[in-house]
Parts: C-alpha cells; sequence; structure tokens
C-alpha cells in the first residue's frame, strides 16, 4: 500500500463515485480505477461496493476509510512541519465557530488571517457547539469557538468572554426601560423558544431552574438562532439569547430585551483545541490568533452598537 493508492480510495470513498474523484484528482478514471483495484488486491479485501450509481464502502472500506482519513492528515501535517521551518506557516488549517456569532467574527477574521499568515489556507466552518464539539474530537476542524464547552479529556479549553444572557420579547407598546431584568425564577412562567438538548444554553437555562426548584416552559424547540430571534419578532414566544446574537439580530429594533439577573447568568465563550492530536505550527498560531482577536472583536461590536441597540 503507498500514500497515492489510499489517498485515491479515500477520495472515492467520500465522494461516492470514481467520477467525481478523478475529476477532483485530476487523474484519468481508468487509472483511478486501478490504483484502488490494487489496493484492493493488496489487502485482499473488497473495500467499495459498485453499482450503477456509484459506490459506496464495505466494512473493510469504512474501516481503512477511518484509518487513511487520519494518516493523510498526519502527512499533510508532517509536510507542513518541514515547510513551516522556512518562514511563514504554510499549509491549511480549518476553524469553528457557532452559528450565533459568526456573522460577528468571519469577516474581521479572514482579514486578520490573512495578515499574519499570508502562505496559509483558511476554511471557516459554523455549526452548533454541540457538533463543533463533534468535529474538533474526530479531527474535522482544527480549532474551534465553543459556548459553554462540556469538559471534555480529549479537548483543552481557554475561556475567552463572558456574554450576558437576555430575555427578548416581541415589542409591544409599552417598552421595557433601559437596563429592565428579570429573575431567574421569572423564567419558568413565559413560554420560551428553545434549541434542544444538549445545547448548552438548553442545559444552563435548565440547570439554573432546577436549582431554584422551576421548570422551563417551552413554547417550541428550534436549533438555529437567527431562526429563533425571527420567530419572537413574530410574536410566536419569548427566548433567551447571548448579548453579542442581540447585536446581530437583523430585527432588533423589534425586540425587548431584559438582562437575566437573580442569579445573573452568563455564557462563557472559549477557545478549544485538541489534546490527543499533534498540532501544527500553522494551527498554533491560528489558536494564538483567534485568543487574542475574539475577545478584542466582540468588545470593539458592543461599543458600536452600544449607541444604536440598547438591551
Amino acid at each position: 500500500m503507498d500514500l497515492r493508492q489510499l489517498e485515491y480510495f479515500v477520495h472515492v470513498a467520500e465522494l461516492g463515485s470514481f467520477t467525481k474523484a478523478a475529476a477532483i484528482l485530476d487523474v484519468a478514471q481508468p487509472a483511478l480505477s486501478r490504483q484502488v483495484r490494487r489496493l484492493e488486491i493488496e489487502l485482499r479485501q473488497t473495500l467499495l461496493y459498485r453499482n450503477g450509481r456509484g459506490v459506496t464502502p464495505t466494512e473493510a472500506g469504512k474501516r481503512l476509510l477511518a484509518h487513511g482519513r487520519g494518516i493523510l492528515l498526519q502527512f499533510d501535517r508532517a509536510r507542513q512541519e518541514v515547510e513551516d521551518a522556512r518562514g511563514s506557516p504554510v499549509g491549511r488549517v480549518v476553524v469553528g465557530v457557532p452559528h450565533s456569532i459568526g456573522r460577528l467574527l468571519t469577516a474581521p477574521f479572514v482579514g486578520e488571517f490573512r495578515r499574519a499568515f499570508p502562505r496559509a489556507t483558511l476554511s471557516i466552518t459554523e455549526g452548533l457547539t454541540v457538533h463543533l464539539h463533534e468535529w474538533l474530537l474526530s479531527g474535522r476542524i482544527d480549532v474551534a469557538v465553543l459556548h459553554d464547552p462540556m469538559p471534555s479529556p480529549g479537548l483543552e479549553f481557554l475561556p475567552l468572554s463572558e456574554d450576558p444572557l437576555f430575555l427578548i420579547e416581541r415589542r409591544g407598546k409599552a417598552r421595557a426601560a433601559p437596563g429592565a431584568t428579570i429573575a431567574v425564577k421569572e423564567l419558568s412562567e413565559v413560554p420560551l423558544i428553545i434549541p434542544s438538548r444538549p445545547h448548552p444554553l438548553r442545559m444552563l437555562i435548565e440547570t439554573r431552574l432546577a436549582s431554584l426548584g422551576r421548570k422551563i416552559s417551552i413554547a417550541l424547540e428550534i436549533d438555529a438562532v437567527g431562526a429563533i430571534v425571527d420567530l419572537v419578532t413574530q410574536g410566536y414566544g419569548h427566548a433567551i439569547v447571548t448579548q453579542n446574537a442581540l447585536l446581530i439580530a437583523a430585527d432588533a429594533a423589534k425586540l425587548t430585551a431584559r438582562r437575566i439577573v437573580s442569579p445573573r447568568i452568563t455564557s462563557t465563550l472559549a477557545l478549544a483545541t485538541s489534546a490527543e492530536r499533534p498540532d501544527t505550527v500553522l494551527g498554533r498560531q491560528t489558536a494564538a490568533l483567534i485568543a487574542g482577536f475574539v475577545p478584542q472583536a466582540l468588545a470593539q461590536a458592543a461599543r458600536r452598537a452600544g449607541g444604536r441597540r440598547k438591551p
């Protein structure tokens, strides 16, 4: 087995098609098929089920695919380490960010990254914290920014900021006074549009209410911050959001927001990296760049919005 055969097999298995893999790899399809077939002969295993619609991995193929991804990733990282010795880091790094702050961070961070690492490639993936957590553990992403991450032996965390939580509702004739608040125990009395379990925000609110002998009142379960805010503006219920999510809400002027107090609840934004996989120079330096960039970017966004959107 050589690295080229493994790379060819991984592309075919992931794409489910020899034709698509050949186009991406810029290899003639017959040559690609021969290399994969030689790999099967060498391993004495059928790795792919072939049919008129494409290919799917066999059980043996699934096992090789899982190992193959890791092997190719390690080889790519080793190559990056060698090339990094010549100067500015090269290679590709994948960063995961929550949907709730993607609009605040993505565009300005791209500029910061390009200035810091002109020879490197950046990929940014948005997702729910629970999904970003899984992708980081599996190696799909290299670095992530997470909301209230659950402890994990496979990950290392660095707190970046504390984000206050607000209860929002559609603005009516009677507007909440600036600086209006609501006690945690009162949250059980309003119908909430809230993410499903195990979303960190959902778990945080349920835990706090349970400590007071209260239960959450659910109007709708929605796993998308943007959709939750839209539903609130249409009058379907109340929602609990972070201050950062409120800053980027398109219809913030249609909302009334009250800070949650007694006790005050905040959402912790943390930088997460793998504690098990070997990192690269680019990965380490990207994590360091994020650690300095995120708190400053969020503070600047809050200052810009301060005069326009006071909760």
